[in-house]
This record gives C-alpha cells, sequence and structure tokens, in this order.
C-alpha cells in the first residue's frame, strides 16, 4: 500500500487543529498526519496529539523552516501540505494524492484563487499581492501552463520533489520557491481548483501582509537572478547600453559638426555606462554557464533519487 504523509505546519493553531486533523482523517483514513509545532503557546501540540496526529517539533520560527524539517524527516510515497487553520476544506485531497501516486505530477497545486478566495477573503490587500505575484512568476519563468495560485499552502507533493527540493526560505516565501523550484527543474506541475474559506472567527492569521508580501517579491527578484542570469543580467546590459548611447550621441553629433568635444564629464559617465553594460552581458553569459550546469547535475541527483527508491 502507497504511503500518504498529511503535512500541518502549526504555530498557535489550537482553535481549528482538532477539526483539520479530524476532516483530513475522514478524506484519507490511511493516511499518516504529522503536525509539526512551530513555538506554539496555546497547547496545539497537545490537542493534535489528543486527535490522533504524530506530532513533532521545530523550534527555528518560520513556515519554511518547518517545511524543511518535514520534507527531511519523513519519507512517503505521497506528501500532502495543508495549514492548520481550516481554510482548506478535504474535499480535494483525494484527488491532489492520486495524481501524485499515478505519476501525472510531482506538485499539485490548490488553486484557490479560480475558486472562493476572493469571495472568501477579506484581506483587500492579500488578494492584490497574490494577484502581483502570480503575474511576475507568470511573466518571468513562461510555465507551459498557466500557474494561477503561487501563495497556496495546500500542495501535494512527490518524493522526487521533496528529496530534491533545496530549501533556502525561512518564511511565508516558501510557497513561491516551490513553485519556481519546479518551474526551473522541469518538474510536472498540475493545478485543481480547491475550495477556500476564510479563517473562523478567533483565529488569526501569521502571515503579515507588507513584511511578508516583500520578502515574497525579493524572493522571486533573487531566484530569478540567480536562475535566469543570462536574462536578468541581460536586460541590465541593454538598460545600460541604451542610457550610454542616448547620453553619448548628441556629443558625437556635436563633435561633427564642430569637431570638439563638448560635456566631457557626460562623455565619460556615457564610457562608463557601456562599459558596465558589457560587464553585465558578460556576467550573463558565465552565470548562465553555471546555472545550465546546475541543472545536468540535478538531473544526476534525480537519477541517484530514483535508484535509491527502487531499492528501496
Amino acid at each position: 500500500m502507497n504511503k500518504i504523509a498529511i503535512l500541518i505546519p502549526c504555530y498557535n493553531e489550537s482553535k481549528t487543529i482538532e477539526k483539520v486533523i479530524g476532516d483530513y482523517k475522514s478524506a484519507i483514513p490511511e493516511a499518516e498526519i504529522y503536525v509539526y509545532d512551530n513555538n506554539s503557546i496555546d497547547d496545539t501540540d497537545k490537542i493534535a496529539r489528543k486527535s490522533g496526529a504524530i506530532v513533532k517539533y521545530e523550534y527555528r520560527q518560520g513556515k519554511g523552516n518547518v517545511i524543511r524539517s518535514m520534507f527531511r524527516d519523513i519519507n512517503a510515497d505521497c506528501y500532502l501540505i495543508i495549514d492548520g487553520d481550516d481554510t482548506y476544506p478535504a474535499e480535494s485531497a483525494r484527488e491532489m494524492c492520486e495524481l501524485i501516486l499515478q505519476k501525472k505530477a510531482d506538485m499539485v497545486i490548490g488553486d484557490r484563487l479560480s475558486s472562493t478566495y476572493f469571495t472568501e477573503n477579506k484581506r483587500l490587500f492579500h488578494n492584490f499581492g497574490n494577484i502581483i505575484v502570480r503575474y511576475f512568476i507568470n511573466l518571468l519563468w513562461h510555465p507551459k501552463e498557466y500557474i494561477s495560485d503561487v501563495m497556496t499552502g495546500y500542495r501535494s507533493f512527490s518524493p522526487t520533489f521533496v528529496k530534491s527540493f533545496p530549501i533556502i526560505s525561512r518564511g511565508f516565501e516558501i510557497e513561491t520557491e516551490m513553485t519556481i523550484h519546479a518551474l526551473d527543474k522541469n518538474l510536472l506541475i498540475k493545478s485543481i481548483p480547491v475550495k477556500y474559506r476564510d479563517r473562523p472567527a478567533g483565529s488569526e492569521s501569521k502571515l503579515n501582509t507588507y513584511r511578508d508580501g516583500i520578502k515574497v517579491l525579493l524572493t522571486i527578484f533573487n531566484f530569478y537572478r540567480d536562475y535566469k542570469p543570462l536574462q536578468f543580467f541581460g536586460i541590465l546590459a541593454v538598460i545600460l547600453t541604451m542610457i550610454s548611447i542616448f547620453m553619448f550621441l548628441p556629443i558625437f553629433y556635436h563633435f561633427l559638426q564642430t569637431g570638439t568635444v563638448p560635456k566631457l564629464p557626460t562623455l565619460i559617465v556615457s564610457s562608463f555606462m557601456m562599459i558596465a553594460g558589457l560587464l553585465s552581458l558578460f556576467c550573463g553569459l558565465i552565470l548562465d554557464t553555471v546555472a545550465k550546469n546546475n541543472r545536468k547535475n540535478f538531473e544526476i541527483q534525480l537519477n541517484m533519487i530514483k535508484m535509491l527508491e527502487e531499492k528501496i
């Protein structure tokens, strides 16, 4: 029988964790449910243990840290990760797991934004932030299938994804990092619409709209630079070159007319801009070679993971 692991990262979710565990037990009774407590002070761990979950602890604060420990510690044929705030109904859980078990996907995204998110979620800037993040991911990575929801915490994964994912993020940027990793490494992504409901009364979101929103945008920027350096530095090279030419042409035209060079400081700045543009281009070329070699090494690592899975 295939082993399904349901992973629930938790920080002060005592009001909802019992219901969440009960709902997912009913949806997938054969699954093992793991609750990783992230320094809760409201007895979330005790309630989870009493409800039948396997409780473990992660003392480094942040969702990214919790998921890093989950992925390292647990071995399964399918991993389903959900939030402990009772915002994701369990009715789509079986379908998301079956797509993984049938080898039809390495990551299944529970797409809230194509369903009830915008009517249920009452935080205006969260809605706007989700749209912005979705726009940039699709613009910069050009996925074969449009990614409708980047920030969802409802996903299922294959062992290939889980054991090959080098987690860097410490906090709520983790969902963005998961999506970018799958896109960059050509892993198979599926999206299915899932229902979303707002948090129940008395349950507070741990996501800071502005601070965490900025972190997510910086994550996209940094990974675009790291994973697509030729595009990133190529765009920078074009901008610098255009500025240089714009500054140089009037000086050159005046030189052709009079034989003299006016605005010598402008000419010097123009020259430095051109040099900077060329340096940016060559940096992009060099780093692009490094990125391609990293992708080759990743494919070798995937082969090794597959071999280990077959032996086990």
